[in-house]
């Protein structure tokens, strides 16, 4: 709708995200939050319509989840053929997105953005979107720890699981159905492996087609915020968004840094330049999968890195290795839980940053591709899933900058694996950046 104007997705949304503020800022300045015609505005046409996308998102979420993650171990499996490539591979996405989602926690946790609010509003915003998730809100746990927690991760029947939305269970079985995968090598099994890579084309497809409703969506849910909660919602997305932030920083600055310098050879000012187009791009699009043929062209021609590997790496990490989404989702969640005065256990953090690592495995690799994962986790923990629709305003900027870390994560593995491989010392300072874009 919007780009056949010449107007980006992401305008539009910025429009709508301005519209449903300052009407919602208007009303409940003029009129107040109180009034009837007011509640029922909120409740008959802005609520219902915003929940709609909500709907939308949560149907396609167990599909897409299922297929993405074992296409993404499957495709990580063609171990036989690169070697020490593979579990190099899997090992660094394994730690990089385990250090980012417990840097995520940590700041969330010492800042505590989403705390404070009072509770009587909160359960106002939860009353007006509560029917857009109640398939999640009923079947979900409500709670995750105890001692059974590890044996709880294996579904005694995979398919109640799926309809209770057991969301961890189901990514459990993914993995492992993935690695069946890649130990049948059959023509039999690479059939079902294409028909699980169709069905998440269309999956991805249809996410597509739901996220261009987002304009109108953001412009109902904002106006239902603000014109409910007035100033104090935004000085809590505000809050919330400076925590993802500079969260995703630390780990591109400092992390990143730190494992270039070891375990690549890499200079990292000189290794950020180099990664440059890359990074702008993933920036511009918010799409892991949209920026894979310049950050391909990237590791050619100004990383230096061997093809073989950084075709493997890169196409790989467009799907199975997403840093910020897992740092984004884990943040997310504990906010949300916040917001809702909702005390989280260390059990449940825990599991939080288990499920977070495999979602960033299991996420499309495309713009808001992470929001279906993060309602699934919600309702996993006990976190009404509908409390997703307070960040849908902020989402668009924190999603280029989650796929900006993304991309640049996937160039810090596949240099840390070339290093390793038998002539990856390419990688190191012999081969100097080249000044040429790569675009």
């Amino acid at each position: 709708m919007a780009e056949s104007r010449g107007i980006g997705l992401h305008l539009w949304m910025l429009i709508g995200f301005a519209v449903g503020i300052a009407a919602g800022f208007a009303v409940n300045l003029s009129v107040g939050a109180d009034d009837p015609s007011v509640v029922w505005l909120t409740a008959n046409v802005t609520g219902p319509i915003g929940q709609l996308f909500l709907r939308l998102l949560f149907m396609l979420v167990l599909p897409l989840l299922f297929a993405a993650l074992a296409t993404g171990v499957a495709e990580m499996g063609d171990l036989g053929a690169l070697g020490r490539a593979g579990w190099r591979t899997l090992a660094a996405v394994v730690i990089l997105s385990a250090i980012a989602v417990g840097i995520g926690l940590a700041l969330v946790n010492l800042f505590r953005p989403g705390a404070g609010v009072d509770p009587e509003l909160a359960g106002r915003l939860l009353e007006q979107g509560r029917a857009g998730a109640a398939g999640i809100v009923e079947g979900a746990p409500k709670s995750v720890g105890g001692a059974n927690f590890f044996l709880d991760l294996i579904p005694q029947n995979v398919v109640k699981a799926a309809a209770e939305n057991q969301i961890l269970p189901v990514m459990v079985f993914a993995v492992f159905f993935g690695v069946g995968l890649v130990m049948a090598k059959s023509a039999a099994s690479d059939r079902l492996q294409e028909m699980l890579e169709g069905v998440l084309d269309v999956m991805m497809k249809l996410i597509g087609l739901v996220i261009k409703i987002a304009p109108i969506a953001v412009a109902c849910l904002m106006f239902n915020l603000t014109a409910l909660f007035g100033w104090d919602i935004l000085l809590r997305l505000g809050a919330y968004a400076g925590v993802v932030v500079l969260a995703l920083a630390i780990h591109f600055f400092i992390v990143y840094s730190l494992a270039v310098a070891t375990f690549g050879g890499w200079s990292p000012p000189k290794f950020f330049a180099a990664a440059g187009p890359a990074l702008l791009v993933a920036f511009s699009t918010a799409s892991s999968n949209a920026t894979l043929p310049t950050t391909l062209e990237v590791a050619h021609t100004r990383l230096k890195l061997p093809r073989k590997i950084s075709r493997f790496v890169l196409t790989i990490g467009a799907t199975a290795n997403q840093n910020g989404t897992a740092l984004f989702e884990g943040v997310t969640v504990l906010f949300l839980a916040q917001f809702f005065n909702i005390d989280l256990t260390l059990t449940q953090q825990a599991s939080v940053m288990l499920v977070c690592i495999l979602g960033g495995i299991g996420t499309a690799g495309v713009p808001a591709g992470s929001l279906p994962v993060i309602a699934m986790i919600l309702g996993m923990v006990g976190v009404p899933p509908e409390g997703i629709g307070l960040i849908l305003g902020v989402d668009r900027f924190l999603d280029m900058c989650r796929t900006t870390l993304n991309v640049g994560g996937d160039l810090v593995v596949a240099t840390i694996v070339a290093r390793g491989e038998k002539g990856g010392e390419l990688a190191r300072g012999a081969a100097r950046p080249e000044t040429r874009s790569a675009v």
